[in-house]
């Protein structure tokens, strides 16, 4: 495990304004806690977690694991997170397609839920196991009936079935696992506030691991996300005075597990910027111009004001395409 990980795990899962995720391109699961909200955390050698009324999250401190930072671009601003990676050839996990009964989860966080039984939905993910917990002896027993069909398979019952149950959903990696307790928005709901799931069946048809606005190193696949607060947004994504402590936090991370070259270029276009000098031409590939456009707009919301400024955002960033990460169409509950 690398020196970068050995702290990151303990003190971020105590972090109330931390948020997490932990799945694949179209199917996610998501936790996060209010400041305020009564919880259980838990440190051993083994694994660490945080259980809520609404959700939990346990993760393992893999020895292959690597964690990246790195920072992408959105319509307005930019995001900021922390993949939690495996190599490939350790990352994976089943890949059912089907859906398929396991049996009781005995690694369920809480007493009370490990003699439940999980259900693999059967995604057939690489790196993660979208699952149910099934409290309901009836529903097992139906469920079962339709056990090795898809669950997206004309003329299934099952996922309405599970719809209308309103099962824990627990996805699994190989780095632990996210629990969601909150019941399932209808169709056309919004998701809740707190720990919540996305599917989207047509982006799981691409079988990739994750966006491709997301700058993994080769080779290696995230099996979760940590999400450090942002200096310019609340927890719900709401724009807020900017917070000089959580940016200086998050480019320590970039500088500690981050993209070198990523790095660089924003230190030397704000080196630019500083000095006066007119707008140049910045090299690189795509990650490289979303760079220069990220740190033109840090140093915009941190109040930098100059003509310097003005000439670089006018030509690297007013009319530039939108890139935004892939991870905004993931809107609806699963």
């Amino acid at each position: 495990m690398s020196a970068a990980a050995i702290d990151l795990l303990p003190r971020e899962i105590s972090n109330p304004d931390t948020q997490w995720s932990l799945g694949t391109f179209g199917a996610i699961a998501e936790f996060s806690r209010a400041p305020d909200e009564p919880v259980r955390l838990s440190q051993t050698p083994e694994a660490v977690s945080a259980v809520t009324a609404r959700g939990g999250i346990a993760l393992k401190p893999h020895p292959a694991i690597r964690p990246f930072a790195s920072e992408g671009i959105t319509r307005t601003g930019w995001n900021q997170r922390v993949a939690l990676c495996l190599p490939r050839d350790d990352c994976a996990m089943h890949q059912r397609i089907a859906l398929t009964e396991i049996g009781p989860d005995h690694e369920a966080p809480r007493e009370e839920d490990r003699n439940c039984v999980l259900f693999d939905l059967g995604f057939g993910a690489l790196q993660i196991d979208c699952c149910i917990r099934i409290d309901d002896h009836s529903l097992a027993a139906r469920l079962r009936e339709h056990a090795g069909r898809a669950v997206f398979e004309p003329g299934n019952p099952a996922m309405a079935m599970i719809l209308a149950a309103n099962p824990h959903r627990v996805f699994i990696s190989r780095l632990g696992r996210i629990e969601v307790y909150q019941p399932i928005p209808p169709p056309l709901g919004k998701s809740p506030e707190g720990p919540h799931t996305h599917v989207l069946p047509r982006l799981l048809q691409s079988r990739r691991t994750h966006p491709a606005t997301e700058p993994v190193p080769q080779g290696w696949i995230p099996c979760a996300h940590l999400y450090p607060p942002h200096p310019a947004r609340d927890g719900l994504g709401e724009a807020r005075p900017f917070y000089a402590t959580h940016h200086h936090a998050f480019q320590r991370m970039m500088a500690a597990c981050g993209d070198p070259a990523a790095l660089a270029t924003k230190r030397r276009v704000v080196d630019a910027v500083l000095a006066g000098e007119p707008p140049t031409a910045v090299a690189g590939d795509r990650h490289g111009r979303i760079s220069v456009r990220i740190a033109l707009r840090q140093m915009k919301s941190q109040g930098h004001a100059s003509a310097a400024l003005s000439a670089w955002l006018a030509s690297f960033d007013a009319a530039a395409p939108d890139e935004a990460d892939d991870d905004a169409a993931l809107q609806n509950e699963g």
